[in-house]
């Protein structure tokens, strides 16, 4: 079982490289074991492609304590530890610093739902979270990133399914998904909504999308009566 998500975890770490995504070793995808009990997750500072299934971490998701691998896990895996143990839903998480997602987390706002192409896949904006106090970053940076993460999400009241990311103010992007694989997709997709945006932005600063549009096309692909795509 683990053996299988090593290999997928690694395939799709090397997607983000395939898609643009991510540069040198800046980012990293994990995939949780249909047990619930191990993570597999990318290691530390190990370029994309230099990397192999073997090279991929096993954390105890309880304790959080490495129980496999040659390598210390990414700098991140609290982070994704924090998701994994509040949303059950999630099954893979991805971090990255592509351009224009950073872009916005930088800037502190949210990523505007401005189009169908947003719609498609989140269901509304893609928020962005506040920024950490000076002693979370000093007392547990990563595991508070996943706090500030949490609180975001409870705090807008939304399912994290139907806006599979989020922007960490100062920081960059995760997404996530039912698997490592979705997981990845969202990331790409996110990236490519936050440069479509920043590039509507500076033609109109006031764009802005209907509601009954972006009801519309996420319900046509994620709704009770879903019918995009092939039955």
């Amino acid at each position: 079982m683990l053996e299988d998500l090593k290999i997928s975890v690694c395939d799709v770490n090397l997607e983000l490289v395939k898609r643009g995504a991510v540069i040198y070793t800046w980012g990293n995808v994990s995939g949780i074991s249909s047990d619930g009990k191990y993570m597999v997750i990318k290691p530390s500072g190990v370029e994309y492609d230099k990397m192999s299934p073997d090279d991929m971490v096993v954390v105890d998701i309880e304790s959080g304590l490495r129980v496999e691998g040659k390598w210390n896990p990414s700098s991140d895996t609290k982070t994704h530890l924090a998701l994994y143990r509040k949303f059950k839903s999630i099954k893979g998480i991805v971090h990255t610093h592509s351009v224009n997602a950073v872009a916005f987390a930088q800037a502190g706002i949210a990523i505007p739902a401005l189009g169908t192409t947003h719609a498609d896949y989140f269901y509304g904006d893609i928020p962005c979270t506040r920024e950490l106090t000076k002693q979370e970053v000093m007392e547990d940076y990563e595991a508070n990133t996943g706090k500030v993460i949490i609180e975001t999400i409870d705090n807008g009241g939304y399912d994290p399914m139907a806006i599979p990311g989020i922007v960490v103010k100062n920081h960059g992007p995760f997404a996530w998904g039912k698997s490592p694989e979705n997981a990845v997709y969202n990331a790409v997709v996110l990236e490519k909504v936050a440069e479509m945006d920043l590039k509507t932005l500076a033609l109109n600063p006031k764009a802005e999308m209907e509601t009954y549009i972006l009801d519309k096309h996420y319900m046509r692909k994620h709704g009770p009566n879903a019918y995009y795509g092939q039955c």
